[in-house]
């Protein structure tokens, strides 16, 4: 009889050692990596999913890895632009930004979005530090007009990425600090700031930073093989292989993917769309052997394995 405590013991820890044995491979691959996590989606709006996500970010600090967050802040946007009574209007897909609209973005994604993330990750130590692209001239860019339909459109104070210097991100984390950056950037050529599409930054950034991996939290499992045919999800592909497929995909997505493309080709070992509708997604992605959504590898890699 005296054995039995002790066996339970025994058998209720087990999973949990073999938990973090699985994740010790992946320990020791990312240490010290730059990995730069996208925040969006419905991870932005849900208070768990949103506590989820600052504990994972946390653990990527402790666990040895530097995580650099981005966001943007759609719906805090489009809920702040309903109160000014300002009409929300997309083309391309991306956000046509009248002057008026871009100081709610910037009020919004700078004073609201970003603090609440920054309080977040605070909770669990003075980590966390909140700038914008404009800070220290971390994102700069030019007016973005995209053609539809054969023809330049002007969409405003909608930003084109010209330059990124990572100068005080790579002091930040030296400092043991996680950088949470607003996509806002300067202009190259005039007085104005601009809204820049988050995703793009968070690519941008994480070439300019030569991060390991580029994480980007969406509101589905990953890309679908033949949506809406099938709800197969795509695990692994090439930026060959994407970038036949970026025709075809939803307007919301092409962002996205068009994002990882940039990352990997910019030298970035491998980007990854996952679901931020998980909880601990992130974890999962990074820590264990089957990881969640799909991830984008440079061509020579397409065969070997996550």
């Amino acid at each position: 009889m005296s054995g039995a405590p002790g066996s339970a013991r025994k058998h209720t820890a087990l999973p949990k050692a073999e938990i973090l044995i699985e994740a010790l491979p992946w320990l020791t691959r990312h240490n010290g990596k730059v990995v730069v996590i996208k925040f969006g989606g419905n991870a932005m709006i849900d208070e768990d999913l949103k506590a989820a996500f600052a504990q994972d970010v946390v653990f990527l600090r402790q666990a040895g890895l530097k995580p650099v967050v981005v966001h943007g802040g759609g719906p805090q946007i489009n809920a702040q632009l309903d109160r000014h009574g300002l009409v929300s209007e997309f083309k391309a897909g991306l956000r046509v930004t009248t002057p008026e609209a871009m100081d709610v973005v910037r009020m919004v994604l700078a004073g609201q979005v970003q603090r609440q993330l920054v309080g977040l990750l605070n909770q669990h130590g003075p980590l966390a530090v909140g700038m914008t692209g404009e800070d220290a001239h971390t994102i700069t860019a030019v007016r973005h007009r995209p053609e539809i339909d054969g023809e330049l459109v002007d969409i405003g104070r909608v930003g084109e990425i010209t330059a990124i210097d990572t100068g005080a991100i790579e002091a930040l984390l030296a400092d043991g600090r996680i950088p949470v950056i607003s996509s806002i950037a300067r202009s190259a050529d005039d007085d104005h700031v601009y809204n820049v599409n988050a995703d793009t930054a968070a690519a941008a950034l994480a070439a300019a930073l030569g991060a390991e991996t580029l994480m980007v939290l969406t509101d589905v499992e990953g890309l679908y093989a033949d949506w809406p045919n099938s709800d197969e999800v795509i695990s692994r592909l090439t930026v060959s292989e994407l970038e036949k497929l970026l025709p075809e995909l939803s307007s919301g997505m092409v962002p996205k993917m068009q994002g990882c493309l940039h990352a990997v080709r910019g030298g970035v070992s491998n980007a990854r769309v996952i679901d931020g509708r998980v909880q601990h997604s992130i974890l999962l992605e990074i820590f264990t052997d089957e990881g969640i959504g799909t991830m984008v590898v440079p061509d020579a890699e397409g065969g070997e394995s996550a």
